[in-house]
């Protein structure tokens, strides 16, 4: 029997052209509760924090369902859009998305309390969610961008 290897394995075996990251002065482990809550219903700041600013989940069009396998889950939107895959393994304080883009957010220790790694393994360059917008402030720009907002919100909660 064939097993599909797992979204995180598949994008660990990849390079990383892009990466982005930042520290929060709190805890690794209410870190990562916040960034790794993912359960079934609407995408928002409490669930799949790291999709909560897209502009489906923003106009309540994302839902997430479960998936199959242990972490396993998607993103459905409203429309023609493909559903964005999403695995969770909070053993490793890591979480795996892809969309048009396939990247993993990483919890780690470090000397200023937690660090939060965002890198992108590999983007489909002809796909709308590229091209919107990508083109003018760069892939790494928007994941920067990206990166705070969610940084944002989890220093806001934990009040750090």
């Amino acid at each position: 029997m064939h097993t599909t290897p797992s979204l995180l394995a598949e994008l660990d075996a990849l390079p990383a052209p892009w990466e982005v990251q930042g520290t929060l002065a709190a805890p690794v482990a209410a870190v990562a509760e916040l960034l790794l809550a993912v359960a079934e219903g609407r995408v928002g700041d409490d669930n799949l924090l790291v999709l909560a600013r897209a502009s489906a989940a923003r106009q309540g069009a994302m839902t997430v369902v479960a998936g199959a396998g242990t972490g396993a889950y998607r993103a459905e939107l409203a429309g023609p859009v493909e559903p964005v895959e999403i695995q969770v393994d909070r053993a490793r304080s890591r979480m795996a998305v892809q969309s048009w883009y396939a990247g993993v957010h990483a919890v780690t220790a470090c000397p200023a309390g937690t660090r939060v790694t965002h890198r992108v393994h590999r983007v489909l360059p002809d796909h709308p969610g590229f091209t919107d917008g990508i083109a003018e402030i760069g892939l790494h720009a928007r994941m920067s961008r990206d990166l705070q907002q969610v940084l944002g919100v989890i220093a806001d909660r934990l009040g750090c």
